[in-house]
């Protein structure tokens, strides 16, 4: 019997990037994933494919910034399930980053949309998968955030305030219901090798976050999925309200690391 057999999972955006490689990996474990995603064509993929080597999987086309649907999503789950063991909040309103520039730059209906797509979808999921869990007396939510909720952002101003939001979010959900069998945690990457990345971002950026970190390369999807998958395991049963940084080291590294590895390893001597 697999690690997960009988256990349901519930991924938002989980047709895509670091939802569909935690999708693949909870499904390859036993569980019965359930992909919700907005993405009417590749959800149907996904589930396909799991379904091929003999996963079971779900996909149901779910747009989390709106209520009524995520409650629609949930209470399906419920009737069919009767649990949801783990909870992975992972979409996010990425296709926004491209605006997403300083304060005096940034529209303020940009700053709305991102709080809602970023921070509004995990509550409403949380708030409709919690009683489940507290029924059964356990469960996991994971939420994705970012180094950009961690530090200060050159751009990208809306998209930090709502993974910082993410991060709170996840320390009050951790503190309220842990002594009823329920763990909350966050995993803070940097930049991910993803189909979104690849469309939102640049390639000099994906550069200049090689240079500041300590590995020799960027994320792919499965270095999150891992994770994601530990935090739902009885492994890491004694972590909870936690930000787990899969950056490459970058967060523990200082700002002037990268300019100095240069220096050290015989490039030009830094000058004002």
């Amino acid at each position: 019997m697999s690690e997960m057999t009988g256990r349901v999972v519930v991924i938002t955006g989980g047709a895509n990037g670091m939802g569909e490689a935690t999708a693949h990996t909870f499904a390859r474990a036993g569980a019965t994933v359930v992909i919700a995603d907005l993405d009417t064509e590749r959800s149907p993929l996904v589930e396909a494919e799991i379904r091929e080597y003999g996963g079971d999987a779900h996909a149901i086309v779910t747009d989390v910034r709106e209520r009524d649907q995520v409650d629609a999503l949930v209470r399906q789950v419920g009737e069919r399930w009767g649990r949801v063991d783990v909870l992975h909040n992972n979409a996010a309103s990425l296709e926004l980053t491209a605006a997403d520039r300083g304060v005096l730059d940034t529209a303020p209906e940009l700053f709305l949309d991102t709080l809602r797509g970023n921070v509004y979808s995990m509550f409403v999921m949380t708030r409709a998968a919690l009683p489940l869990m507290l029924e059964q007396g356990s469960g996991s939510i994971v939420n994705i955030a970012s180094l950009s909720g961690l530090s200060g952002e050159m751009q990208l101003t809306s998209y930090g305030v709502s993974k910082a939001a993410v991060i709170q979010l996840t320390r009050s959900t951790a503190v309220q219901f842990g002594k009823r069998g329920v763990r909350c945690n966050a995993i803070a990457p940097a930049v991910v090798k993803t189909r979104n990345v690849e469309t939102y971002g640049t390639p000099e950026g994906e550069i200049i976050y090689r240079r500041a970190m300590a590995a020799p390369d960027v994320a792919v999807p499965q270095d999150v999925a891992d994770v994601v998958y530990f935090l739902a395991t009885p492994a890491s049963r004694m972590i909870t309200g936690h930000v787990l940084s899969v950056d490459g080291g970058i967060h523990a590294s200082q700002p002037i690391n990268a300019d100095y590895r240069t220096w050290l390893e015989g490039g030009p001597a830094p000058t004002d």
